[in-house]
């Protein structure tokens, strides 16, 4: 199967991984979960961290500027292969990515101190490869992190608890799904529900 399996993008091997950052995370992460040999898509991440820290998909098109999109989902494919003992030093570059986060408080250009955009305050589940600061600090609660600049962060989760003690849908991610598996923008989510009160409880624990 792994010498037929190649991707859209020139042909390359499955389990080499190919040019965009967040296919490369999950590449990654389900190849430590199946064993398949992914040592080559670890080495990939190392080499391809940019100059500020973190990791942007569209590197390729000549970006020097790192995502919080691709560097969070970087970071979960680097997470993953860390906890399954891979063979390659990741743990540098993941610590790195980590920084470029938390210098920008989770939501903040370094720059101008200025919100990087709506999607970061704005929860949508499933998380899939979007961004938001309930996305972020719930990567922090499982690598087991605590940063004073994660404070203004987790009272963004904080503050958006509605009276009876859920969070609210924001929207959905652009792209086809075979189904829904939440609700409706602006209604009660059990999953943003959940994920908010676990971070909060790692939080304040």
């Amino acid at each position: 199967m792994a010498a037929n399996a190649r991707w859209e993008y020139e042909g390359l091997p499955y389990w080499e991984g190919e040019v965009d950052c967040c296919i490369n995370s999950w590449t990654l992460a389900n190849g430590v979960w199946l064993g398949a040999p992914v040592e080559g898509i670890a080495r990939w991440f190392v080499d391809h961290r940019l100059g500020d820290g973190g990791w942007n998909c569209e590197w390729v098109e000549g970006s020097v500027r790192s995502s919080f999109h691709s560097t969070l989902n970087s970071l979960k494919g680097l997470w993953a292969y860390e906890v399954a003992g891979g063979g390659v030093d990741v743990r540098g570059a993941r610590l790195g990515g980590e920084e470029y986060l938390l210098e920008r408080r989770l939501m903040r250009r370094l720059s101008t101190s200025e919100v990087v955009g709506e999607f970061a305050v704005e929860f949508r589940s499933p998380f899939r490869w979007g961004y938001s600061v309930l996305n972020a600090l719930d990567y922090f609660r499982g690598v087991g992190r605590k940063d004073p600049r994660m404070e203004e962060a987790v009272e963004v989760v904080r503050s958006a608890r509605q009276a009876d003690g859920t969070w609210l849908q924001g929207g959905r991610h652009p792209g086809d799904v075979w189904f829904e598996i939440d609700v409706e923008a602006g209604e009660p989510s059990k999953w943003l529900t959940f994920y908010a009160l676990r971070v909060l409880r790692w939080w304040e624990s």
